[in-house]
């Protein structure tokens, strides 16, 4: 009987769930449970696998601890599968040392995996980078060694480093074909796209081009003053102003930016920090009090000038500047950003990813939904939301990291 639990482990580390249930199909034992629930996941069947997960749990006796700290570890995969970032991480931590205590190198390297490519997907780059560099990559076979590298990759785009993200889908793509997977080699392939795709729009003198990463990436090394509107940030090489948290200071940066090396009106820049068509006296006086906080928040990058009918802003050590945008702009960009993935996600793991409440999420998904750019399915708290991944939409690539939305 141990011949058939290990020949349906063998199936399932070579991506043939239907094999290894071909095995265990007709057993209820502990191990035979976990497998059948790790195969129904490499099927998608994620509700039917999590149960079965649970139930081998619960199933291995007190001494068995490793093997429920496996399962606890598949448990987290699916999660992270399904998009469910709510689920415990603290669970799958003390998965992971019970691992290492019992000499469980692979699955606790694996745990402290799933747990970067978590971080990851919620915005907190440096934290998952930390993660990853924590791991032998040497331990993993050849499929989890294609996983490790494309999170390796996520966090170099993320980074804007596309040469290093470039080198990890290159062994990304190597470890996959060793594994023989198709499925892996088709996520491989999918990763690698992104980087021939547009990652911003530079905005400059009134004209407008796409860039890719390789592009963003020699643009912020070039010294020139950069006001980000994918981060929401003024920067020159490593001096980074962020202003996420202050959009009418980024709305009248961005308005100068694009005017430079001339001068913005009053009046754009009235209507673009207030909405204000037809300002008054208490319109100017405002405009006033916001530009005098701008040219102290900018003091290290740029002065911002009076003129006889607006400002101008004057680059300190940079040759002039430039505006970044995403790719498309709208309203609900973060959101599509996130869900340009292909994936379904709950309002509540998007309102984690975003770091923004769950109903202002669901306002958003709302509008969206009504203009036909997401669609939903199940009901109450199994509602999932997704959207095809569509040449233009913007990416996550050059997210605030915790990303935000208005």
């Amino acid at each position: 009987m141990d011949s058939l639990i290990t020949a349906a482990a063998r199936a399932l580390s070579a991506g043939d769930p239907l094999g290894a249930l071909n095995h265990v199909a007709l057993r209820s034992d502990p191990p035979a449970l976990a497998l059948k629930g790790i195969a129904m996941a490499q099927l998608g069947d994620l509700a039917r696998a999590k149960a079965l997960l649970k139930s081998a749990a619960r199933a291995f006796g007190p001494r068995e601890a490793a093997a429920r700290a496996r399962c606890i570890v598949a448990e987290a995969e699916i999660a992270l599968v399904s998009r469910d970032l709510s689920w415990p991480a603290k669970a799958l931590d003390r998965a992971r040392a019970t691992l290492e205590a019992h000499g469980d190198r692979l699955n606790a390297a694996y745990a402290t995996y799933l747990d970067a490519r978590r971080l990851l997907l919620i915005g907190h780059v440096d934290e998952a980078g930390r993660k990853l560099a924590g791991i032998d990559p040497a331990l993993f076979p050849a499929a989890l060694g294609a996983a490790y590298e494309l999170v390796a990759a996520g966090i170099a785009m993320r980074r804007l480093k596309a040469r290093e993200a470039r080198a990890a889908l290159a062994r990304a793509e190597r470890a996959a074909r060793r594994a023989g997977i198709s499925a892996l080699a088709a996520e491989v392939e999918a990763a690698s796209l992104v980087l021939d795709a547009p990652a911003a729009r530079l905005i400059s003198g009134g004209r407008e081009k796409t860039l890719l990463l390789d592009e963003v990436e020699a643009l912020f090394a070039s010294g020139i003053l950069v006001v980000d509107g994918c981060r929401l940030v003024v920067r020159r090489g490593a001096i980074v102003v962020p202003l996420e948290s202050r959009p009418v200071l980024f709305a009248l940066a961005r308005v100068l930016a694009e005017a430079w090396p001339g001068d913005a009106p009053r009046e754009k820049l009235l209507f673009s920090a207030f909405r204000a068509r037809h300002a008054d006296e208490s319109h100017r006086a405002r405009l006033r009090v916001e530009i005098g906080r701008l040219r102290k928040a900018l003091r290290p990058l740029a002065g911002v000038t009076a003129t006889g009918r607006g400002f101008r802003l004057v680059p300190r050590g940079a040759p002039q500047a430039v505006v970044l945008a995403r790719p498309v702009e709208e309203e609900h960009a973060a959101v599509l950003a996130l869900l340009s993935d292909g994936e379904s996600w709950s309002s509540t793991a998007l309102a984690l990813a975003l770091n923004v409440s769950q109903r202002t999420v669901q306002r958003a998904l709302e509008e969206l939904a009504a203009d036909g750019k997401v669609q939903s399915f199940g009901q109450a708290r199994a509602r999932r939301w997704m959207t095809p991944p569509v040449p233009g939409f913007p990416t996550s690539l050059l997210l605030p990291a915790p990303t935000s939305i208005g």
